[in-house]
């Protein structure tokens, strides 16, 4: 979902339906998009990671 020209398709939501409930996608949904628009928000005024999570 992070990709503006990009769709979730019928088939992924169905899998991901059955995996969680609807009040689960919805936390889910807004975590991907808080974590992206925090992302592009530190890219922008060039803020480098607190190395929190190890790659």
């Amino acid at each position: 979902m992070t990709y503006t020209d990009q769709d979730v398709s019928d088939e992924l939501f169905s899998r991901i339906c059955g995996e969680f409930n609807v009040p689960e996608i919805v936390e889910l949904t807004m975590t991907i998009a808080w974590e992206n628009a925090s992302a592009k928000f530190n890219h922008a005024f060039l803020i480098e990671s607190l190395g929190t999570w190890k790659e």
